[in-house]
């Protein structure tokens, strides 16, 4: 484990303390969920716009050609 030193506004510390306190965990725990969330998050992001650089339009639309054009059931209409 590493011990990183961070410096907060105020109110974002007073936040994460009641957000903590209302969670049953410590603002650590917190603090940590929330950073793993938002690299989770961006990784996700340039994962998804590097796999749409290597997409390839025709090979979509040939795929699609091959669904059989059917309404929905009914428990799946919007």
């Amino acid at each position: 484990m590493t011990t990183l030193s961070i410096n907060l506004p105020d109110s974002l510390h007073k936040k994460a303390e009641e957000l903590a306190s209302n969670g049953q965990m410590s603002i650590n725990q917190l603090i940590t969920a929330a950073l793993a969330e938002k690299i989770a998050a961006l990784t996700t992001s340039s994962y998804i716009e590097d796999r749409a650089k290597r997409g390839d339009r025709k090979k979509f639309l040939n795929a699609l050609s091959k669904v059989k054009d059917i309404p929905p059931e009914k428990h799946y209409e919007l």
